[in-house]
């Protein structure tokens, strides 16, 4: 008979109970994309605190993948992190990225036909920060067909609000994610390119530590992000496919 085994199962489960039933308090610890969190999560701010006000956010605003468990976070927004032991994800929405340009920079000019023809235009690229490389993407589009997308390497940056402030400039086409374009384009400040064409880059997830006791304070952030998200249908907006 494992008598330690069972102890400490009774011991988790009464702990999980008293968790349950706890205010959710503490310091809430989180990392996420600057354009992004500003955007979307930090607007909910307001109603999670009328909710939960013994939850004092500590917000991180970076454009790096973090260690969850190393670096003491409570939780983390982002796409492509890697699924360390002890992590786990809830996707939010599709990370879809876009071929964007200013009206201005158009004008003029053939719009492309396909994504090889971007390698006519200027191009904004990205350099990761973690390795230094150019992002090389491929687009698909609605009928399963994919093509690289040759940028030209005219201006290189390693932050996508930088990206998306050079097209508005007119400095060429970049390549971006829905959710950050989405209000330019809205405005007018963008206009979309190929918009039968995306490049899937995966989803934008949010990501936290599984444990047994989640910590109450983490557990009701994470249900609150997904069910604003799914509320506002925001998957279905960041979705680059058109139909």
């Amino acid at each position: 008979m494992e008598i330690g085994g069972n102890l400490d199962a009774l011991q988790a489960a009464i702990a999980s109970v008293s968790t349950d039933r706890s205010e959710p308090a503490g310091v809430l610890k989180v990392s996420m994309p600057p354009t992004f969190g500003i955007t979307y999560v930090m607007p909910l701010l307001p109603a999670f605190l009328a909710r939960y006000p013994m939850v004092r956010p500590d917000w991180h605003f970076e454009n790096r993948q973090v260690d969850l468990i190393a670096e003491g976070y409570d939780a983390a927004l982002g796409g492509g992190f890697d699924l360390a032991l002890g992590v786990v994800s809830r996707a939010l929405t599709p990370a879809h990225l876009v071929a964007v340009a200013s009206p201005a920079y158009m004008a003029g000019r053939a719009p492309p036909a396909d994504p090889g023809a971007l390698a006519q235009l200027d191009g904004i690229a990205m350099r990761s920060s973690r390795t230094g490389r150019i992002s090389q993407r491929t687009m698909r589009d609605a009928t399963g067909e994919e093509m690289p997308a040759r940028l030209n390497e005219t201006i290189m940056v390693n932050d996508p609000a930088a990206m998306r402030e050079a097209a508005i400039l007119g400095l060429g086409v970049a390549l971006l994610s829905v959710s950050d374009v989405l209000s330019s384009i809205e405005r007018g400040e963008l206009v979309r390119l190929l918009p039968r064409w995306y490049a899937d880059a995966g989803a934008i997830s949010i990501y936290y530590a599984t444990r047994a006791l989640l910590p109450a304070k983490t557990r009701v952030f994470v249900d609150f992000v997904v069910e604003a998200f799914e509320r506002e249908r925001l998957a279905e907006r960041f979705a680059g496919s058109v139909e």
